[in-house]
């Protein structure tokens, strides 16, 4: 089991930057695709950045160039550094681990544990 608390969330303006960050904790002995997933009601939940155990990384293409997924393995921290911010960036972005640890798969039905999430709202 795995537990995941996400912070870092907040309001900017847009062409800001925030920073989210994911504490992990529980079974950290075993790897996981690690991912970040963004959320508004009434729409999917797209995955926006994922890291698997190797290390290689892959983005949402609208987010590409502007936002950086990072993991601290000793301090069991996952983190999304957001750049350059739009409003439609706007969502409830959530921490999540899958087991497929080698390779990440977009799909969060995949993804068996989950943070209860943080609000970013970037405006005009």
């Amino acid at each position: 089991q795995v537990r995941l608390v996400e912070s870092g969330g907040g309001s900017v303006q847009a062409g800001g930057s925030l920073r989210l960050s994911c504490a992990v904790s529980g079974d950290t002995s075993q790897s996981y695709c690690m991912a970040w997933f963004r959320h508004n009601p009434g729409t999917t939940r797209d995955q926006v950045a994922s890291i698997d155990s190797d290390g290689g990384i892959i983005y949402l293409d609208s987010v590409e160039g502007r936002f950086t997924i990072s993991q601290d393995n000793a301090k069991n921290m996952l983190y999304l550094q957001m750049n350059s911010l739009k409003p439609e960036d706007s969502a409830k972005y959530y921490c999540a681990a899958s087991p497929w640890a080698g390779v990440c798969y977009s799909a969060s039905s995949l993804f068996r544990f989950w943070g209860q999430g943080t609000q970013v709202t970037v405006s005009e």
